[in-house]
C-alpha cells in the first residue's frame, strides 16, 4: 500500500521517530523554546488534582457504560510499528460501540475507503485510544486499551444494520478510562445551533480531491459518486 511506502520513507528520513517524542523536523526547528522533559512541563502547567487522578478507572463503571450506550460517535486513535499516528472517526446509531463487559468493547468496522489505516495499526501495535462524544453534551469519555481485529460471526451479526453485518470488528480490552470535562467543547461552541457555512473560500470535497489527486473526473461527476456512496455504502 502507498501508506506503507510512505512509512518506509518516514523512518529513513527520521531515524529517531520510533520510540521517542523528540523527532527532528525542519518545520519544528523554528521553535526555540520547546519543552524537553516531563519535569519542565509540570513546572509550567502544574500538577493534576487528586480528583483528576482518582477519576481514572481500569474498567468501565455503570456511568461509563451508560455514556457509551448513548454515544453515536467516537474518534479512534492508533499508531503503527513505524511510529506513524492516525485518528479516524467512527459513527453508528444508537451507539457507536457495544459494551460486552466492563473490560471489553466491540466496534463494528463499517464500509469505508479501504485504506484500513486504523486496522493495520492495530495489527501492528494492538493499542487504541478513543474519545466518545454525545451530541449536545459537553463532557466526553476517554478510553484507552489493547485492541485486535476480529471476525467472530456470532458477535458481528449482532451489529448488523439493514441486514448487513460488518465483515470485521475491533475488540478493545479497556485499560484506562475516565470522563473529560466540557471545557474544550464549551470553548469551541461545538454544539451551538448550526450556523450557515461561513467559509466561502473552502472548496467542496470533490473539488479538493481532484486538486489533490489529478484524477480524470469532473467536479460534478465525482461529487455525484461521493453522494451516491453516502446513500449506498453506509453499511
Amino acid at each position: 500500500m502507498a501508506r506503507r511506502s510512505r512509512a518506509v520513507q518516514f523512518i529513513h528520513n527520521h531515524p529517531l521517530a520510533v520510540g521517542t517524542a523528540l523527532v527532528e523536523s525542519m518545520s519544528l526547528d523554528r521553535f526555540q523554546k520547546r519543552v524537553a522533559s516531563a519535569e519542565e512541563l509540570e513546572s509550567v502547567i502544574g500538577s493534576p488534582s487528586e480528583l483528576v487522578i482518582r477519576k481514572e478507572l481500569a474498567e468501565l463503571d455503570h456511568h461509563m457504560q451508560a455514556f457509551i450506550a448513548e454515544a453515536p460517535f467516537l474518534l479512534l486513535g492508533t499508531f503503527g510499528a513505524d511510529g506513524q499516528c492516525d485518528v479516524s472517526p467512527r459513527g453508528d446509531l444508537p451507539s457507536v460501540a457495544r459494551v460486552l463487559d466492563p473490560k471489553t468493547l466491540l466496534i463494528a468496522e463499517r464500509p469505508g475507503n479501504r485504506r484500513a489505516d486504523s486496522l493495520q495499526n492495530i495489527l501492528d501495535t494492538g493499542r487504541v485510544g478513543m474519545l466518545f462524544l454525545i451530541p449536545g453534551l459537553g463532557e466526553t469519555l476517554r478510553v484507552n486499551g489493547l485492541a485486535c481485529v476480529i471476525r467472530d460471526d456470532e458477535l458481528l451479526e449482532t451489529m448488523a444494520v439493514q441486514g448487513r453485518s460488518p465483515v470485521v470488528g475491533i475488540a478493545v480490552e479497556v485499560q484506562e478510562c475516565y470522563l473529560q470535562c466540557a471545557k474544550a467543547l464549551i470553548r469551541s461552541k461545538l454544539w451551538k445551533p448550526p450556523q450557515p457555512l461561513k467559509t466561502p473560500s473552502l472548496s467542496c470535497f470533490a473539488e479538493i480531491l481532484i486538486d489533490q489527486t489529478s484524477v480524470d473526473e469532473t467536479v460534478e461527476s465525482l461529487g455525484q459518486q461521493i453522494q451516491q456512496s453516502y446513500i449506498e455504502r453506509l453499511y
